[in-house]
């Protein structure tokens, strides 16, 4: 369909909660998707909120089979998830470097749950249950995220670990964020 412009932190559309996806497998639906897929390839990302190209809607996008700004993470299934819920499995966090599209050029280090469920549905309606750990929890984390209007570093706790990617590995190459 289209690449579309990815909104910067400092749109107050990122700072909103997203609106309830209310009807499954619609034209619209598909032609949202379609359009964040596009812009996810495009620009070489993990994942994708519908927020972050301006449109106020529980829907997010996350999976790669490689990622060159995350060479070391396992695969991850592409999914649509659609009205996620996240329920932690376990106390355990870590702490872990991440980027985003809507904070293009800085990586932070964020404290994330490493076991989790989450829960919704795909764009035809289809209930989604998963478990999962690690790289793929994280992942979901940082784009449901988006829905509830928070960006990664306002989940940062150490601002030593924030900063510009050419700064805090320099000489290594990362798509923009």
């Amino acid at each position: 369909m289209a690449i579309k412009p990815v909104l910067k932190m400092g749109e107050p559309l990122l700072l909103k909660v997203a609106q309830t996806v209310e009807q499954f497998n619609t034209p619209v639906l598909d032609a949202l998707i379609r359009d964040m897929q596009d812009t996810m390839t495009a620009l070489d990302g993990a994942g994708l909120a519908a927020p972050q190209i301006g449109v106020s809607l529980q829907v997010v996008i996350f999976g790669f089979k490689k990622n060159q700004r995350y060479p070391n993470a396992d695969e991850v299934p592409f999914t649509v998830l659609v009205n996620p819920r996240i329920t932690p499995l376990s106390d355990e966090m870590e702490e872990g470097w991440e980027g985003c599209l809507s904070v293009p050029g800085l990586r932070g280090k964020v404290p994330r749950y490493t076991h989790l469920r989450y829960q919704g549905y795909d764009q035809r309606g289809n209930v989604i249950d998963r478990e999962v750990n690690g790289f793929h929890a994280r992942v979901v984390q940082h784009e449901c995220d988006h829905l509830q209007g928070i960006l990664y570093p306002m989940r940062i706790r150490d601002f030593q670990s924030f900063g510009f990617t050419e700064t805090l590995f320099p000489g290594q190459s990362f798509p923009d964020e």
